[in-house]
C-alpha cells in the first residue's frame, strides 16, 4: 500500500521552485507576527512541503501542525515578487494531509491538473497516524467538523433552522447567563458564541426574479451563500436591493449550494468538486450580465472551479465559462453603478478587507470607492489593511487561540480610526469582527459595503 505523493507532481513542483527565499512574505503573515518562528511563515511552510515532495519528512506532526496553523489568507501572494501560487500550494497539502489522515479511497477527477488528485493506491485505508499527533483539545473534533461541512452547510433548509435555534437563544436571553459560563470553557465556544449576529429571519423571496427598479440594463444571476443565506439575511437582501436600484433583474437559480470554500481549506477536495459541480449545473442555461456574489471568500472559491475541474472532461470548459461570470458585488457596482447614492450618511468609516477579496480576488480599490461614494461618509484606512482579523473560513473554531491572537492586532489598528462603522465584504470577516466589537468593546456597528450603499438610497427617500 502506498500513497501517490501529491506534493510530487510536476506541476506542485514547479510551483515550489517559483519560491526564491526573499523572506518579504515573513511580514505580511499573521502568523509569523504572532510567533516569529520560521516554520510559521509562508517560505517556512514551503521549505516543510519541498521535505514532503522529496519523502525526507511525513505528513503527519510537525508537518500538519505548521500546515494546519495556516490561515491561508494568501497575503503572502500580494507581497511576493515571484508570483509564488501560495494559495494553491497550500490546498495540496491539505488534500494530501486528508487523503492520508482519513484514508478515503476517493479518486478526484481533477487528475491531471495536479493540485487535486487524491489517490489512494490498492483502495487500502491509511491508519490513523497520518493525522496531527497532537489536536487541538479546544478545537471542534475532526468527526464533527465534516459533519458541519457534508450535512450542514450545504444544506440550507437545516442552516436556517439553525438560525431560528440562535435566534430563540438571543430572544430568552440565554447570552447573558452563557457569558458568565464561557469564560470556563473551551475559547472555540466563546467565540461561536460572540460571533453570532443579531438574527433575522426575514429572508428573500427567491420563488420568482427580483425586478429592476428603472431602465432595466439586464439580468444578473444571485449566488446567495450558505451561512450567509441563513445568519446575514439583511446583506442579502441589501445586495439585491441595490442591483434592482443599478437597473438589474436578479434571478436565484434553484439548487445552488455551498460555494466549497470550507470543503478545500479542510482539505475534503473530492466533496468541494461536487459542490462545484451541482453549482456550475444551477447557473447553466441562461445569459447572465454576472453571477453575483457578495462574500470574499465564496467568491475566491467560485472563481477557483475552472482550476479545481481542469481534469474533468465533461466540466472544465462549462467550469471556465462560469468562472468567466462570477463577480464580487463590489467588484461589479464599481462598473455598473448607473445611480449613484445621493442620500447623506454622516459616519467615520473604516473598511476591514476580506483575504480573499484583496489577496485572492485582487478586488480592494472597489469596495472603498463605493464607500466615498456615499455622501457624508468619512473613510479611515486602517494601518495595516492587508492583515487579516483571525476568521478565515472555519479557522477561528479550529484554532481559536491564534485566531484571538490575530484578531487583537486587528481590533488594535481599527481602534486607532475612531470609526463608529466598520465594514467589511465577507461573511466570516462580518462575524469575525461582530465578536471582536464585543471582545475589544469597541463603540462600533459592523455593516457590509451593500447595507452603507442602501441606507444612503434610503436616506435619499
Amino acid at each position: 500500500m502506498s500513497h501517490v505523493n501529491l506534493l510530487d507532481q510536476p506541476d506542485v513542483r514547479r510551483k515550489l521552485d517559483q519560491c526564491i527565499h526573499c523572506g518579504l512574505c515573513l511580514p505580511a503573515c499573521p502568523t509569523y507576527s504572532v510567533l516569529q518562528l520560521e516554520m510559521d511563515s509562508p517560505r517556512g511552510r514551503i521549505a516543510l512541503m519541498r521535505a514532503a515532495a522529496d519523502g525526507r519528512i511525513g505528513l503527519e506532526g510537525a508537518f500538519q501542525e505548521h500546515i494546519d496553523l495556516c490561515l491561508g489568507c494568501r497575503a503572502c501572494e500580494t507581497a511576493c515578487p515571484s508570483g509564488v501560487q501560495y494559495g494553491l500550494l497550500l490546498e495540496t497539502a491539505k488534500v494530501a494531509i486528508g487523503a492520508r489522515g482519513e484514508g478515503r479511497g476517493a479518486k478526484s477527477d481533477a487528475a491531471g491538473n495536479g493540485l487535486h488528485r487524491t489517490v489512494i493506491e490498492n483502495g487500502a485505508q491509511q491508519p490513523a497516524e497520518g493525522r496531527s499527533s497532537r489536536p487541538s483539545p479546544l478545537a471542534p473534533r475532526p468527526s464533527l467538523q465534516a459533519f458541519g461541512l457534508r450535512e450542514l452547510m450545504p444544506h440550507r433548509g437545516r442552516l436556517r433552522l439553525l438560525a431560528r435555534a440562535v435566534k430563540l437563544y438571543q430572544q430568552l436571553g440565554l447570552a447573558r447567563i452563557a457569558r458568565r459560563v464561557l469564560p470556563k470553557l473551551p475559547p472555540a465556544l466563546t467565540t461561536m458564541e460572540g460571533m453570532a449576529p443579531p438574527i433575522d429571519l426575514d429572508y428573500l423571496d427567491e420563488s420568482r426574479p427580483a425586478p429592476a427598479l428603472g431602465l432595466r440594463r439586464g439580468k444578473v444571476a444571485f449566488f446567495t451563500g450558505c451561512v450567509q443565506d441563513a445568519l446575514l439575511g439583511g446583506v442579502n437582501r441589501a445586495t439585491v436591493r441595490v442591483l434592482q436600484r443599478n437597473g438589474y433583474e436578479v434571478h436565484f437559480p434553484q439548487g445552488q449550494t455551498c460555494c466549497n470554500a470550507a470543503a478545500l481549506h479542510s482539505g475534503d477536495a473530492d466533496f468541494a468538486q461536487r459542490l462545484a459541480r451541482q453549482n456550475i449545473d444551477a447557473f447553466a442555461g441562461d445569459e447572465w450580465v454576472a453571477i453575483i456574489n457578495n462574500a470574499g471568500g465564496c467568491g475566491a472559491a467560485l472563481k477557483g472551479y475552472d482550476h479545481l475541474l481542469a481534469g474533468d472532461p465533461r466540466y472544465a470548459e462549462r467550469a471556465r465559462a462560469f468562472v468567466a461570470k462570477v463577480q464580487d458585488i463590489s467588484e461589479f457596482l464599481a462598473g455598473h453603478l448607473h445611480n449613484p447614492p445621493t442620500g447623506h450618511v454622516q459616519a467615520r468609516v473604516t473598511y476591514v478587507d476580506s483575504c480573499h477579496l484583496r489577496h485572492g480576488q485582487k478586488v480592494s480599490k472597489q469596495p472603498r470607492a463605493l464607500l466615498r461614494a456615499i455622501p457624508g461618509v468619512h473613510l479611515v484606512e486602517v494601518a495595516q489593511p492587508d492583515m487579516c482579523c483571525g476568521s478565515a473560513g472555519i479557522y477561528n473554531l479550529v484554532q481559536p487561540e491564534m485566531a484571538n491572537q490575530v484578531l487583537d492586532n486587528k481590533l488594535a489598528d481599527v481602534r486607532a480610526t475612531g470609526a463608529g462603522i466598520i465594514v467589511t465584504a465577507n461573511t466570516g470577516c462580518y462575524m469575525q469582527m461582530i465578536y471582536g466589537v464585543k471582545r475589544g468593546g469597541l463603540h462600533a456597528t459592523v455593516l457590509h459595503v451593500v447595507e452603507l450603499l442602501e441606507r444612503s438610497y434610503a436616506n435619499a427617500g
